[in-house]
């Protein structure tokens, strides 16, 4: 039996139900995924820019990622403001925090200080006026606005106007000690999950309601049409080779001879 992570997000619940309740081959986390970027399970959800720090152990599969165009994290404050001063981050391994990064270095941002606080927490710490800006992912998008925040800044479209691909936000990693043929068995049935998934999409109803932060269904329903899509099904491999391409120019990890994916 493989240890597999996975968030509690829509995205996640939607695309791995059928593999989770189909096989008994998995025991499975769910938790946030700034704590899955620690590399602590053999099979593991991980952001883009995570990977980069833990590739000596993992290498990536091509299923069950999440990436895409206008699927970016949201800069966002209570009014509208210039980019500066403190601002919440949902993890400094998160690709989130890389593409803050990068609107510094395009010229769409001041002095900032990040503050590293739980994704779901920084919509509230934002009103607040804890900080003075947050980078919102997963159901941030959906629900800032009507809780009194505004955009200042999609990233994701950042990223799209600098880079002209889309924008790979979270990837399934396996260890590399356990081969190539282990890899592939993961890869291929973690795309029939999300096939089911795609042919079948009430089957995951009550998995996915039972662990969304979020719970109006039509939130959840838009956070699945968004961020599952051909990408889940089959990473794009360009553009995540340029996103660790640009964390290496940050200085946040070394340079790596060996291959990105497992196979």
């Amino acid at each position: 039996m493989l240890t597999l992570g996975i968030s509690p997000c829509p995205n996640d619940t939607f695309g791995f139900h059928h593999l989770i309740h189909s096989s008994d081959g998995y025991d499975l986390t769910l938790d946030d995924v700034e704590v899955l970027n620690r590399g602590e399970l053999q099979v593991t959800k991980i952001s883009v820019a995570g990977f980069g720090f833990l590739r000596d152990r993992y290498a990536m599969l091509r299923s069950g990622g999440a990436a895409g165009y206008g699927v970016g994290p949201l800069l966002v404050a209570a009014e509208q403001r210039e980019v500066g001063g403190r601002i919440a981050i949902p993890g400094r391994r998160t690709t989130a925090a890389l593409l803050l990064r990068l609107l510094g270095d395009v010229g769409g941002a001041g002095e900032f200080e990040t503050v590293e606080m739980r994704f779901d927490l920084i919509e509230d710490a934002v009103l607040r006026g804890e900080v003075d800006a947050g980078v919102l992912i997963h159901e941030g998008r959906f629900t800032h606005a009507e809780k009194g925040l505004v955009a200042l800044h999609d990233l994701g479209e950042v990223w799209e106007s600098k880079m002209h691909a889309p924008i790979p936000l979270g990837a399934i990693a396996i260890e590399r000690s356990l081969g190539a043929a282990t890899a592939r068995r993961v890869d291929s049935e973690i795309r029939q999950s999300v096939e089911h998934a795609l042919a079948h999409p009430s089957d995951s109803d009550d998995f996915v309601r039972e662990h969304a932060q979020e719970m109006d269904p039509a939130v959840m329903r838009s956070h699945i049409d968004l961020y599952v899509n051909d990408y889940t099904l089959d990473l794009d491999e360009s553009a995540v080779e340029k996103l660790l391409e640009v964390g290496e120019g940050m200085g946040l990890y070394p340079p790596s001879d060996l291959p990105t994916f497992a196979y």
